[in-house]
């Protein structure tokens, strides 16, 4: 019975790779936006900040909305895989929409980007939601789920890299010196590489068929059974606090090694380093998880990164680079365990439901862990906007920063990203779901279906017996 939770390794890989384009995009935004809208287009942090509160205020009614509507889907694709297929080219299109750089006045280009984030967002989760609630449909092997999310979370972190990477050769290390056309041609590139890795999820994964026979789920019950579900709530958050970090990190690093390191030479080894420590360290977290437990594997993860993040405050341009590798790395360590194990923990929730109520919705279930990282963005990406703006950080390019503009930089880099660590930290404390738990729900929950198949057995006639009567 294990044996059919097993999947190939070319499944793993295909399935793997649809993450690649979404974590590409939003790290090229996460990480670039800002340094685009305040040194490109010329517009002050606050603004940029209210753009992305804006922006991503739909998601709080769009990502319920279509995580239910793919419960609700029955084709003979499946519920999932249709939305991959037909959102795949317009999510690509509508990232560069966020590039154009439009020669409008203040309002207008708060109008324009605000508009283009909104519909950016949106097609996003038509994808990625059903993509992400695919996990719990593929497997339901405790530990193979974490194996399954650590291919999509080694094509995640190449998407990061790669999100760092493909600015750097077409429009250079320094921003300061961007033009609005290599900015353009930059998004293009990264819209044609996030839309085909999609297309192969459709053809090479299969959702399995019981699931498609299930009753359609109603709204309201399945976002009240989301809320009720205690290891979903402590995953939730977790992933919140975890994702809230990587935002926080990725928005300013890029003025982290521009102004306090001044390392903009070198800033590709910088973020290849992380990146590539990440990819390499995810077979480690996958050896803890599996001989000891996900709450234990991601507070020893996560725990190491907050150390690794406090020591940043004290980073000067006399910084000898061998530190700042070994910090880079060391980093990087902490961000694979970030990474991959929250998002292994949340599918183990969706048969607490089924256990609990005798239903599964996946799509409702994922699309407010999507919009827990949206709300994440909104949250932390403004604030540590905010805090450049009040500690006085000059927009423009070729400027330099006073002393409190820079302290502004490492506090977003240091103590910030330390302090949401640790709030994760204190919700993996409270997760109540263990291995052993999970083991026990899942065969129960194969009795269950066995119980049912033979009950719809029973009550169904036989074919060619006619009523004798």
């Amino acid at each position: 019975m294990e044996e059919q939770n097993k999947l190939p390794l070319w499944r793993k890989l295909i399935y793997g790779s649809g993450d690649l384009g979404f974590s590409m995009n939003n790290s090229i935004i996460t990480a670039f936006f800002s340094v685009f809208m305040v040194t490109v287009v010329g517009m002050p942090p606050g603004l940029v900040a209210i753009i992305f509160i804006i922006g991503r205020s739909w998601d709080f009614i769009n990502d319920p909305i279509i995580g239910h509507l793919s419960d609700r889907t029955r084709t003979r694709w499946g519920r999932r895989r249709p939305f991959l297929l037909f959102g795949a080219i317009p999510f690509g299109l509508s990232f560069t929409l966020l590039w154009l750089g439009p020669n409008f006045n203040q309002t207008g280009l708060i109008i324009y980007y605000s508009l283009a984030y909104i519909v950016y967002e949106a097609l996003a989760t038509t994808v990625y939601m059903p993509y992400f609630a695919l996990t719990p449909e593929l497997t339901d092997d405790y530990d193979e789920r974490t194996k399954l999310t650590s291919f999509r979370m080694m094509f995640n972190i190449i998407g990061s890299l790669t999100a760092y990477i493909l600015p750097l050769l077409i429009i250079g290390n320094d921003w300061t010196q961007a033009t609005k056309q290599d900015v353009l041609i930059m998004a293009f590139v990264a819209a044609a590489i996030a839309a085909t890795p999609l297309i192969l999820v459709f053809f090479g994964t299969r959702e399995k068929k019981e699931y498609q026979r299930e009753s359609l789920p109603k709204f309201f019950p399945s976002l009240k059974a989301a809320f009720k579900n205690r290891p979903f709530v402590f995953g939730a958050l977790m992933y919140l606090f975890t994702w809230m970090t990587i935002i926080v990190v990725e928005s300013n690093l890029q003025f982290f090694i521009i102004h306090v390191v001044q390392r903009q030479s070198q800033s590709m080894i910088i973020m290849v380093s992380i990146f590539v420590t990440a990819i390499f360290a995810l077979p480690i977290w996958n050896w803890v998880s599996k001989h000891w437990n996900k709450r234990y594997a991601y507070i020893s993860g996560v725990a190491f990164w907050a150390v690794v993040m406090m020591v940043l405050i004290f980073m000067s341009p006399e910084t000898p680079f061998w530190l700042i590798m070994v910090l880079c790395i060391m980093a990087g360590i902490g961000v694979s365990a970030a990474q991959v194990l929250p998002w292994s923990i949340i599918p183990d929730a969706i048969e607490w439901e089924e256990w609990q109520t005798g239903e599964r919705n996946e799509g409702m279930f994922y699309s407010l862990i999507t919009l827990m990282g949206k709300v994440g963005m909104a949250i932390a990406q403004p604030l540590s906007l905010l805090i450049l703006q009040f500690s006085g950080f000059k927009e423009g390019q070729n400027v330099v920063q006073s002393s409190s503009g820079l302290l502004g930089v490492r506090l977003v880099m240091g103590p910030l990203p330390a302090l949401l660590l640790l709030s994760g930290i204190t919700m993996a404390i409270f997760y109540p779901l263990t291995r052993e738990q999970h083991h026990k729900i899942v065969e129960e929950l194969k009795i269950r279906r066995i119980e049912r198949k033979l009950k719809r057995a029973e009550k169904k006639p036989l074919p060619g017996v006619k009523d004798l009567a």
